[in-house]
């Protein structure tokens, strides 16, 4: 998608090969427009897909997943990351490792929310190992629902998180692939390397 690429060209700042900073329209401020017009591409690409309810987790996910439900007519159900206080019963539970962080955590998901009569549509903003992905789907299908797919934003290609979702039998949608990063260069998958 053009208008995510050019966003992350004017806007995102490549740190290193595996770090994209793009808090300036997603993961710190967020631009609502900009953001409802990715949530409409998701909603067409799986238009008629039968989805009943759109999941992501907390909290960079949130923006693009919410206009994606919108853009469905479904609603929304966010995964949380840390332990609640007021969400501590009937609960689905896994553990995950977080590639941003480097670190574990367990993502929660109520059971009141998503249930076996669910077709549900994974929402992110990134993809790059697909540990998120794959713990989500583990929430799903304990709940026992299907999986309608896992749509992201950016997909960070040259790491293995596609592969293991489609190993898992389920398709991965991304409005962009990057190929490569280095400090202040970013590769799209698409296009020709310059040098």
């Amino acid at each position: 998608m053009q208008l995510l690429k050019d966003k992350i060209l004017s806007e995102g700042t490549a740190v290193n090969e595996d770090i994209l900073k793009v808090d300036s329209f997603l993961n710190h401020q967020v631009d609502p427009k900009f953001m409802e017009v990715l949530g409409d591409e998701i909603a067409r690409h799986f238009e008629g897909s039968g989805i009943t309810r759109v999941v992501t987790v907390e909290s960079s996910g949130i923006s693009p997943a919410i206009f994606t439900a919108k853009a469905l007519g479904v609603p929304m159900v966010i995964m949380k990351k840390q332990p609640s206080k007021v969400l501590n019963d009937h609960l689905y539970q896994t553990m995950v490792t977080s590639f941003t962080k480097g670190t574990n955590y367990e993502l929660t998901m109520s059971q009141k929310y998503v249930g076996e009569s669910d077709h549900v549509l994974v929402v992110d903003d990134f993809l790059a190992n697909g540990e998120t992905a794959a713990g989500v789907i583990r929430l799903i299908r304990m709940a026992h629902a299907t999986v309608a797919g896992v749509a992201v934003l950016i997909e960070k290609a040259f790491r293995p998180g596609r592969e293991k979702i489609e190993r898992a039998g389920i398709e991965v949608f991304s409005l962009v692939k990057i190929s490569s990063m280095s400090k202040d260069r970013i590769l799209f998958a698409d296009e020709e390397d310059p040098e």
